[in-house]
């Protein structure tokens, strides 16, 4: 483990993200942030942040990221995709200069020094092996859970004790290579035995824990694991779910056909301050919104046009044709729904959707529902994204974006303020 005094921050806004010179609004995450015709929040990429980690310890997959109460960042260093020329330091002192696997669960400071560290393969028993969320909430604990079979949400103080398992594992059947489950039978109707407890949320105004999985949403005492409720896609009720596979699509440069049932893979569920519930479908480019007791109130979609996660890549199938004809490529990363987070203004005015179909994050109105714009774009250089898969922001309006595959980082996007722009 490892601490540091937190420093005060003041941000060095370098790297700049193209934006469009605007005027402005009412509505900004920030008091004096810019703004384009369209109301889009403006940012810049400062290249300097996080600092490199310590100890010889490897970036890996950032598959999780949490802004907490104290505008620290928490974020998930999946070490499962190690490439063995990035542990080039483990065989021991003198073998490299760097790296060696770090631990898997690291708070930064706003400075990007590193506050605490720890967990990882072996840390406790119930350790998962597929990391997908971390949640640090106000109450001086750490939320943790992964996607593959067997693995459930662990709660941890910040110092990494362990505290409680949820529970909640399904039987132990076949697994597939990842060792997650493979033949378990989608059943919404079952609420005691959930196949993936991956991405969840927690709502600390009612102690309850969100859960989204197959096509459905269900909520738990966050004390005891107790089922409270559950439903499906537009407020059906679990009775109600297909434990069908929704039907696939020829992708045409359409938006997929409508579905009323989620449509798979649910990525993201997130909760509001006036009590909204938005969760993320990548089979639809949707975010669908709900009131806390599951009633539907609005369908929100983002770049709808998108060749979505479902029945394949909107039907669409790799060829080894060389060239490769018009139309027959896709790729595993496809729909427009990976990640969100709320911005922290009083209104609550932006959604931020992470986007690693188009590696981009864009900025959605939370009201209308209308999207305004993004920032990022395809690439590796400071400002540009490659599957971004995890975002957080803090109270001073900085958007924070991991990204996984081979990226492996996490970069750190400022407000355009007019006076400095």
């Amino acid at each position: 483990m490892i601490k540091s005094r937190t420093l005060a921050f003041v941000a060095g806004l370098c790297g700049v993200v193209a934006y469009a010179v605007g005027s402005i609004g009412e509505a900004q995450v920030v008091a004096g942030q810019a703004v384009d015709a369209n109301g889009a929040p403006q940012y810049r990429v400062d290249p300097f942040w996080p600092k490199p980690l310590p100890n010889q310890w490897s970036m890996q997959q950032v598959t999780g990221l949490h802004v907490d109460h104290m505008d620290h960042v928490w974020f998930i260093n999946r070490g499962r995709a190690a490439l063995p020329i990035e542990l080039a330091a483990e065989p021991g002192p003198g073998a490299a200069l760097c790296c060696v696997r770090g631990p898997e669960i690291i708070e930064l400071d706003q400075e990007g020094n590193v506050l605490t560290a720890w967990g990882g393969p072996g840390y406790h028993p119930l350790w998962p092996t597929y990391l997908q969320t971390v949640i640090a909430d106000s109450q001086g604990f750490v939320w943790v859970s992964g996607e593959a079979a067997q693995d459930s949400i662990l709660k941890f103080t910040r110092e990494g004790e362990f505290v409680w398992d949820f529970g909640h594992r399904p039987p132990r059947l076949g697994t597939d290579a990842d060792n997650r489950t493979s033949q378990t039978p989608e059943n919404n109707q079952d609420v005691d035995a959930i196949v993936n407890v991956g991405r969840f949320q927690l709502d600390e105004v009612a102690n309850e824990i969100y859960i989204i999985d197959q096509k459905r949403v269900t909520v738990y005492d966050a004390s005891t694991g107790e089922f409270k409720r559950g439903w499906g896609g537009h407020g059906m009720p679990l009775s109600e779910i297909s434990n069908e596979p929704i039907p696939g699509y020829t992708w045409t440069g359409e938006p997929p056909p409508e579905e009323r049932n989620f449509a798979p893979t649910l990525h993201f569920i997130e909760i509001s301050t006036d009590r909204r519930v938005y969760i993320g479908e990548r089979g639809q480019n949707r975010i669908q919104v709900f009131t806390t007791a599951g009633e539907w109130l609005q369908d929100i979609y983002v770049s709808p046009n998108t060749p979505a996660q479902r029945g394949g890549c909107g039907g669409l199938r790799e060829t080894p044709a060389s060239p490769m004809p018009v139309g027959t490529f896709y790729s595993s990363i496809c729909g427009s729904m990976y990640k969100m987070v709320i911005s922290k203004d009083e209104e609550q005015k932006y959604l931020f959707v992470a986007d690693a179909h188009n590696d981009v994050i864009w900025t959605v109105d939370r009201q209308s529902g209308e999207t305004l714009g993004y920032f990022g774009g395809n690439g590796r250089l400071a400002g540009q994204l490659h599957f971004p898969n995890a975002i957080g922001i803090d109270t001073h309006g900085n958007v924070f974006v991991g990204e996984v595959d081979t990226a492996k980082r996490i970069q750190k996007f400022a407000p355009v303020l007019t006076s400095v722009r």
